[in-house]
């Protein structure tokens, strides 16, 4: 397994790095340093919070044959001006960027890779399922609280639950699905 990710991993650097510094507007030369330890503050970021809608109680009645339940409602989230959706997850554990090409987040992963000689805090994946695991932080974003529901978004479906987050782009199918606990790609 640690081969596959390691190649994922190659493969994935040159889209992270042109996803990552398309969001730019400055940079800052130098090395990431920690101090081993595997928490860290992030700082304040203006957000927008989605709020929670709850649903009539109704009585189903049941229908004579089986039939396939529609797919839920997505809710759209509008790019910015640079094609970038930024969101936070509900627990507050995670936040992400995404835009046409690319979806990437960070967190406090559990078990991810050491990445010049510190835990990733970072990963990406692309629309062709090209994956990059970094050392980061995305900084002030405005990010848009979601809750556990269906988005839409720059061709991605977002799938957010309580377990995790799924990112599929609608394209092609691949992405990946985000947890604190670790991160499955498809």
């Amino acid at each position: 397994m640690v081969t596959i990710r390691t190649t994922w991993t190659l493969l994935g650097a040159a889209a992270l790095t042109v996803a990552a510094l398309a969001g730019c507007s400055s940079t800052t030369d130098g090395d990431a340093v920690s101090d081993g330890s595997t928490s860290y503050v992030e700082p304040t970021s203006p957000t927008t919070p989605r709020p929670s809608t709850t649903t009539p109680t109704t009585t189903a009645v049941p229908l004579p044959t089986a039939t396939a339940a529609p797919p839920p409602q997505a809710e759209q989230l509008p790019a910015n001006e640079q094609g970038y959706v930024y969101i936070e997850t509900r627990s507050g554990q995670t936040r992400c960027q995404l835009n046409a090409q690319t979806v990437g987040c960070e967190s406090a992963f559990e078990n991810s890779p050491v990445v010049d000689g510190a835990p990733a805090n970072g990963v990406s994946v692309t629309s062709d399922g090209a994956v990059q695991w970094v050392l980061g932080n995305l900084g002030n974003i405005p990010t848009v609280i979601i809750d556990y529901r269906t988005y839409q978004a720059v061709g991605w479906t977002i799938a957010a639950g309580s377990d995790g987050t799924r990112f599929t782009n609608d394209g092609t199918g691949h992405g990946m699905f985000v947890a604190v606990q670790g991160v499955e790609t498809f």
